[in-house]
């Protein structure tokens, strides 16, 4: 079982797919066992709550819906799982490994 769950969301939970590869890969690099998954926010409320799927440590929104973060932050509070935007230049850079070390700086 994995340390630790970060999970994305995004409009379709696919276009963050490389993301997660290049998470993954930063995560192996750094010795370090986690479990990164991407699903759309639609499956927001069923992440939060552990359904279908481990609940998150972390949860990271895809810039792209970055409007949806006022909305989310509060269930995300109840749940008691921290969260935030994606840097857009992070993302649209694919940078796992800064987005990695955005997760792991909300999880601490």
């Amino acid at each position: 079982m994995a340390d630790k769950v970060i999970a994305l969301a995004c409009a379709a939970g696919m276009s963050t797919s490389l993301l997660v590869s290049k998470m993954q890969k930063a995560a192996a690099e750094n010795g370090k066992d986690y479990e990164i998954f991407a699903k759309s926010t639609a499956d927001i409320d069923n992440m939060l709550a552990g359904t279908g799927s481990p609940k998150p440590d972390v949860l990271l929104l895809g810039p792209q819906v970055a409007f949806m973060k006022g909305e989310v932050a509060k269930k995300a509070e109840i749940a008691g799982v921290p969260m935030d935007v994606i840097k857009m230049q992070d993302y649209g850079m694919m940078r796992g490994d800064k987005v990695l070390a955005a997760a792991e700086n909300l999880m601490n």
